[in-house]
């Protein structure tokens, strides 16, 4: 009976501590879990804190320190009502008579500093011009481009396609910058008294016409002594009139 006790004694001990080891063990386990999990959050706020602070400069405002390109030909401190059209920003009135003189409310643009008559400082104004469109100024008010590519000397007289643009100052309707068909007026730089003489001097040998880059008619006259005198009296009428011109068809200076 006392060896059955001990044994029923020993199976109890042994029964007890492998429950205790268990417990124990499923005991760590959870409590690396909950480390784990608490762990979590604070990485993730530490990594939350460290993008802010690495990308906080990149949220910074930018100041732009541009000037604006309309500045470079804005007066500064000059009469409002001589600035460039670039420098103001007007109300523009389409319904004024045309070539009557119309008033229109202007303000400076920012950045532009002007005064009145009275060296006051302003930012809104009136300016008065004439009402009608650009391309329907004067051919002093604008400026035009040249063309080298026709002739001058011809029957009709030709032209060619310009592009203008108006002058500063002066104030008009629409595009400030157009085309227009203007005649062929460039100079090659021959004058017209320096070919009259030679036709009158050295016509019979050609001097003229070889001046004006004619060499064709030019050998001919030197050849034939200028058409025996007939072909260099012609030719000192045609120059004196203007018919006879430089072979390249620009004008006399």
């Amino acid at each position: 009976m006392a060896a059955r006790w001990w044994r029923r004694a020993l199976r109890g001990l042994c029964g007890a501590a492998l429950f205790l080891s268990q417990l124990s063990v499923l005991s760590g386990r959870a409590g690396s879990l909950m480390t784990t999990k608490l762990s979590q959050p604070q990485s993730t706020l530490a990594k939350s804190l460290t993008s802010t602070s690495t990308n906080a400069p990149y949220f910074k405002a930018v100041e732009s320190t541009e000037i604006p390109p309309y500045l470079t030909n804005c007066p500064s401190n000059g009469l409002c009502s001589r600035l460039p059209p670039d420098c103001m920003t007007c109300n523009t009135n389409y319904s004024c008579i045309y070539g009557k003189t119309a008033t229109f409310d202007c303000k400076v643009k920012p950045h532009v500093h002007c005064v009145d008559e009275n060296n006051h400082e302003q930012e809104n104004f009136t300016i008065n011009m004439t009402c009608q469109f650009c391309w329907q100024l004067a051919t002093s008010d604008y400026v035009c481009t040249n063309s080298t590519n026709c002739m001058t000397v011809s029957c009709p007289r030709q032209r060619y396609n310009a592009t203008c643009t108006v002058r500063d100052h002066i104030h008009c309707l629409g595009n400030r910058v157009f085309p227009k068909m203007l005649y062929c007026n460039w100079t090659g730089g021959y004058k017209w008294s320096t070919a009259l003489a030679l036709s009158i001097t050295l016509g019979g040998f050609g001097a003229d016409r070889f001046y004006l880059g004619q060499w064709r008619e030019g050998l001919g006259k030197l050849f034939s002594f200028g058409g025996l005198g007939i072909w260099t009296l012609i030719d000192v009428l045609l120059i004196g009139v203007g018919y006879v011109g430089p072979a390249d068809g620009s004008l006399y200076i």
